[in-house]
């Protein structure tokens, strides 16, 4: 069964701590799902530790929800995460994403590759490489392009029968430019602007 990723992001309102407001603390900004709708399990293991099969340090892992979580997050999250339906709520602030070093490799693989077959029905497959590639998957892809292992960037290269991508396993693979989580942090950024940068925050959880 595939983990799916759920929650949004809020920020701290300005008047608190004041005479005149006394409203919430935080405050419902946007659901994530808008933003992003992917199933990347590296994504998730190095921001949150959730199915961190590719071996990263986690940036947040296991936090929980917040104490002073907005009514808006709330009514979407807590029910479900309270009834077990939902795990390993955590949250993030803009400050640690942007303080993150995309640079940051993985501690057990250096890359990702995927292939899928240009014949159909065409099949796809994932699958993080270390160092020394097992004879099964040099099979599959065929040889690749001299000194693929001290790429910086995406590398693609195709057989007769098979389209293959190799990509090194950082923090910027799974969450730079390139990736749908662009969207997100571009909220966050654009958020923090206005109510600084540990006064936005994403809070998520897992089914």
């Amino acid at each position: 069964m595939s983990t799916d990723i759920h929650g949004g992001i809020e920020f701290r309102h300005p008047g608190v701590d004041t005479d005149y407001y006394d409203g919430e603390p935080w405050v419902a900004a946007m659901d994530l799902w808008p933003l992003y709708d992917q199933t990347d399990y590296a994504a998730f293991g190095y921001l949150f530790g959730v199915r961190n099969y590719a071996g990263f340090q986690p940036l947040a892992p296991g936090r929980g929800l917040p104490v002073d979580l907005s009514s808006g997050i709330r009514s979407q999250l807590e029910t479900w995460v309270a009834a077990g339906d939902l795990h390993s709520a955590s949250w993030v602030s803009w400050a640690e994403i942007a303080s993150m070093d995309l640079a940051t490799p993985s501690d057990q693989f250096v890359g990702r590759l995927t292939w899928h077959t240009t014949s159909l029905p065409s099949t796809r497959h994932q699958q993080l490489v270390s160092d020394s590639w097992p004879p099964e998957t040099l099979s599959a892809v065929g040889v690749p392009p001299a000194d693929l292992h001290n790429a910086t960037e995406r590398v693609e290269w195709s057989t007769d029968e098979v389209m293959c991508t190799y990509e090194p396993l950082t923090a910027g693979t799974v969450l730079g430019p390139e990736t749908h989580w662009s969207h997100v942090f571009a909220v966050m950024k654009a958020l923090a602007g206005r109510f600084g940068d540990d006064g936005v925050r994403l809070v998520v959880a897992f089914d």
